[in-house]
């Protein structure tokens, strides 16, 4: 009988190998059929995992770029017909070095999840 593996930690990885992939965007807004098209593929971003870190860009974290690979499909496919979209991979120790300027505020930059979701 096989064990299965105790799923990792974000602090039990390599910052090296583990990678946020972040979708940015620029969709037509000025129709209600182009705010729909935008409003379904936010929502499907939201539906995979993705969180917002500012109004066009969103990300999630994986455990390797193979993993985050699949999901890049998944945002060809969830494409509007019209805008722009780009994915970026970031590794996690890029990730951490962001910096965010917030008014007078500096906040901290997104963490990892302690467990890596499954789905």
């Amino acid at each position: 009988m096989r064990i299965p593996k105790k799923p990792k930690t974000a602090s039990e990885t390599s910052g090296y190998k583990t990678v946020w992939l972040l979708a940015c965007f620029d969709l037509p807004v000025k129709t209600k059929t182009q705010r729909t098209a935008a409003a379904r593929f936010r929502n499907t971003l939201v539906q995979y995992g993705f969180i917002r870190l500012q109004y066009s860009v969103y990300a999630r974290f994986f455990e390797s770029d193979r993993n985050a690979d699949r999901y890049r499909s998944v945002i060809r496919s969830a494409l509007p017909e019209e805008g722009q979209v780009r994915v970026l991979y970031v590794t996690d120790k890029q990730f951490a070095r962001m910096e965010i300027f917030e008014g007078e505020k500096r906040p901290e930059p997104e963490k990892p999840p302690e467990q890596l979701l499954l789905f």
